[in-house]
């Protein structure tokens, strides 16, 4: 801002910031505020007077001075004329109210990291200067405010900036939690929220948030009174360091995924601020009697094409245009607190999801989906597990397996292993997660991550159609490498067990893995043996894979874990073995698939016997994305930047 910018260095000659926190009380009516927020440095100048107050005793003059009550009660004084003035255009009323919020975010932020929530009760009260206004009133006044401001002003250029700072400092709010292992449920701040003044503005919130998302707005070009740089650095900057603390909440106190937004330099501020509220939000813990509201909206709402009328059963419902959520949904995967809202909607909010599974246009939702797997070692760990699970989610559905190997795509750029001219949505679904299993076999050997590949798999497998010759070759090299693996598991536990007779210590590592790899291979084979006995004549290339490398499989006939499945393998491989041998010898590739092709019409469907069990669901993994950021994971995140 060129010569106006202020430093922390300049803060010693700065009168404005001495007196804000200084010994004397200011009149709520003292020329003073203006002057203060008017200045367009105010904005540089109000985070230096974080800096100030988060190094000084000066913070503890706020109680006995009321100046940041003066300055509440002021703000809260100009909320009323807001919408009045977003109608008149009056650009300079609105941006010294942002700025006065600002100054209250900044020194919020200060209050909630350096004293209790009851010491932060004490910096809205003067009793002196205005006893008929308690602690609790005030504090319940300006989240109320800020709720109303978020849903009742419109979004424009001139709006933008105050929109998102009201966004902002209800993050701020919340970041309490932060510096807590226990869940707070007993405080001002969560019972006013949960049950106070704003309870009533509950969907209306969750519905201004959520298009807020949707529209994607970016930050307005600066103007003769929004000053270059402040809205898309320092604006963002300033409230990255909340945000990401209660982000890395919900990521389990992991890092933000590597090919995610770069938040100082973020365009959409607003959309991802929202976006982040919203989680927060929804993830508040219920209370010993109430649930939460904001949960509640968001599980019941409906598309506004929907005629039927609202269930009084249903609290806080609304309705949203499902069509444009979706549209949001499926272009904003590339960042993690998305990816856990699309997450949150499949799993909570029937409406939604059964709109999703209906759209023709799946392939728009699952792409980034899978490129979020494709791309696993440039994400952190939990945003793959919310992509691996949306996946999971999906294939419960029939129609949803069936309709994804009709889609068929044309040059998949970012699949770099093999070119891919001409390939289905399934073939390149069952690709990637595969993929993601050997990754996770060579780097990370988290069982958590290779179940629930092989459960998506699993669910998939009885709806396996025109598999892609590469696919194909790519189930049977994953159990050639899970084979080759078990192997070598077993040799070294075999040598291990023949020397540790009469020992009853803890079997070693590799005889437990041994029990891991049996049960990965298990899932393998029924994979296999759900395809064949289901869709055996739609998919040729499985069985020319399966024939070309039979001899992977001799080893586990006589397996005790393995017989039971390995009767309909022995069988597909005996009977098309025995066709192959009858065309004679020296077969080329073509006359290779046409006697397969001819033998998959002609092998008796009586002969395979059909597992109707091979079915799994994703109820048991939501505990561990979601529950685990409230009751498990310590937080540890500060909140400001």
């Amino acid at each position: 801002m060129g010569a106006n910018t202020s430093h922390v260095s300049d803060l010693s000659d700065n009168p404005s910031l001495r007196a804000l926190v200084g010994t004397e009380s200011i009149s709520e009516n003292d020329p003073f505020w203006n002057q203060l927020y008017i200045k367009k440095q105010t904005f540089v100048s109000s985070y230096c007077c974080f800096s100030l107050l988060l190094l000084s005793p000066q913070v503890e003059n706020n109680p006995r001075t009321g100046n940041f009550g003066a300055l509440v009660r002021i703000f809260l004084g100009r909320t009323k004329e807001l919408k009045i003035s977003t109608e008149c255009q009056d650009q300079l009323f609105i941006w010294q109210a942002h700025n006065a919020l600002f100054m209250i975010r900044c020194l919020l932020k200060v209050f909630i990291r350096e004293m209790s929530e009851e010491e932060l009760h004490l910096q809205f009260s003067y009793q002196e200067r205005a006893p008929e206004t308690s602690s609790e009133d005030l504090l319940e006044e300006l989240l109320s405010n800020l709720i109303h401001l978020i849903v009742e002003v419109p979004m424009l250029d001139i709006t933008y900036s105050i929109l998102f700072e009201a966004v902002t400092t209800l993050l701020v709010f919340f970041s309490y939690q932060l510096f807590h292992k226990d869940i707070l449920r007993d405080g001002l701040i969560y019972q006013h929220i949960m049950k106070g003044r704003c309870l009533s503005l509950t969907s209306r919130l969750v519905k201004t948030l959520l298009y807020n998302f949707i529209r994607q707005e970016k930050c307005p070009p600066p103007t003769h009174i929004f000053e270059p740089k402040a809205e898309g650095g320092l604006l963002y900057g300033l409230a990255s360091g909340v945000a990401s603390g209660l982000w890395s909440v919900f990521t389990l106190g992991g890092a933000g995924s590597k090919a995610g937004i770069d938040q100082e330099h973020n365009p959409l501020p607003l959309s991802n601020q929202s976006l982040l509220l919203l989680l927060v939000l929804a993830n508040l813990t219920d209370g010993p009697d109430w649930p939460n509201p904001y949960r509640q909206a968001i599980t019941c709402f409906r598309n506004t094409q929907d005629t039927s009328s609202l269930s009084v059963e249903q609290p806080h419902t609304f309705q949203i245009n499902f069509n444009s959520l979706y549209t949001a949904l499926c272009e904003q995967q590339r960042s993690d607190q998305a990816t856990l809202l699309l997450y949150t909607l499949l799993h909570q909010n029937t409406n939604m999801r059964t709109y999703m599974l209906s759209r023709t246009d799946m392939d728009n939702l699952v792409m980034p989906i899978l490129e979020i797997l494709y791309h696993v070692e440039d994400r952190n760990s939990h945003h793959v597990y919310m992509a691996l699970i949306i996946l999971l989610i999906l294939t419960e559905d029939d129609a949803f397996n069936r309709s994804i190997h009709e889609v068929v795509l044309k040059n998949v750029s970012w699949y770099t292993e093999r070119t891919l001219t001409e390939i289905s949505l399934g073939s390149l679904l069952i690709l990637v997660v595969i993929r993601t299993i050997q990754f996770n076999m060579t780097r990370t050997r988290d069982k958590y991550l290779h179940t629930n590949c092989l459960a998506a798999l699993a669910n998939m497998s009885a709806q396996f159609r025109c598999l892609h010759q590469y696919a194909a070759q790519r189930i049977i090299s994953l159990f050639a490498l899970l084979s080759k693996k078990h192997n070598k598991v077993l040799e070294q536990a075999t040598q291990s067990l023949r020397g540790r007779q009469g020992d009853n210590t803890a079997l070693p590592d590799y005889a437990q893995d041994l029990n891991v790899i049996e049960e990965v291979i298990r899932m393998m084979l029924e994979i296999i043996n759900s395809c064949l006995s289901n869709s055996l004549h739609h998919n040729p290339n499985l069985v020319y894979a399966l024939l070309y490398k039979r001899e992977l499989f001799e080893q586990f006939r006589t397996h005790p874990s393995f017989q039971d499945i390995m009767q309909n393998l022995d069988t597909v491989i005996g009977f098309f073995s025995q066709r192959l041998e009858q065309a004679g010898s020296d077969l080329s590739v073509e006359r290779v698939q046409e006697v397969i092709m001819k033998g998959a019409q002609a092998l008796p469907t009586d002969r395979l016997k059909v597992n109707l069990s091979l079915k799994h669901t994703h109820t048991h993994t939501h505990r561990y994305i979601v529950g685990g950021q409230r009751e498990w994971v310590k937080l540890h995140m500060e909140p400001c930047g």
